[in-house]
């Protein structure tokens, strides 16, 4: 089974990087979601698909309380990605669809277009790994990214995943389908 801390023991000790502090996402994050989203709009939509459902601050409000439900069913475990340096909002990375009996879950997660290009995915999906391997006993992580998106692909790639194959159309997203690569890391893979 995997453990999960509760969101308040998360919120009072978040996970740290250099550059990071990684918190659970709480109702009362609910509006620098929306302006991230919102100011993103253009970038988030090309690939993935539940942004054009995003259409105002009550969405996102929403959004929020979702995921503090899905944490403490042990559903999802999703963090506010934040500048350590100005506590500014950067974006969200996630433990998606926790399977408890396999000991697997999904990575996934999403940037401001500001924040992008300078390694804060990389750190903050590096930092999530540990914490699932390390503090949550995960035994499996997959992680699928859309065969044309560079940029995902070089976290993936950065993080030490296994490529284990192309999930064709996988999604349909800003009106076209999406194949994915599938990808996997192991507890015990090398990282």
């Amino acid at each position: 089974m995997l453990i999960l801390p509760s969101r308040q023991t998360m919120r009072a000790r978040p996970i740290e990087t250099e550059r990071l502090l990684l918190l659970p996402i709480d109702a009362s994050d609910g509006p620098e979601i929306w302006n991230a989203v919102s100011g993103s709009r253009v970038t988030l939509q090309r690939w993935l698909p539940w942004v054009q459902f995003h259409t105002d601050p009550a969405a996102s409000t929403r959004f929020a309380e979702a995921c503090a439900a899905d944490w403490d069913q042990g559903r999802a475990l999703r963090f506010v990605i934040r500048e350590r340096s100005h506590r500014a909002f950067a974006g969200v990375v996630g433990l998606e669809s926790c399977v408890h009996m396999h000991r697997s879950c999904e990575l996934g997660y999403w940037l401001r277009k500001e924040a992008t290009g300078r390694g804060l995915m990389t750190e903050a999906s590096r930092a999530v790994l540990d914490f699932a391997f390390q503090q949550m006993g995960a035994h499996r992580v997959r992680v699928a990214a859309a065969t044309d998106n560079p940029a995902s692909l070089a976290v993936i790639g950065r993080l030490g995943f296994r490529f284990e194959g192309i999930a064709r159309q996988a999604e349909w997203c800003d009106g076209r389908w999406l194949d994915h690569g599938v990808f996997a890391l192991i507890g015990t893979d090398p990282r």
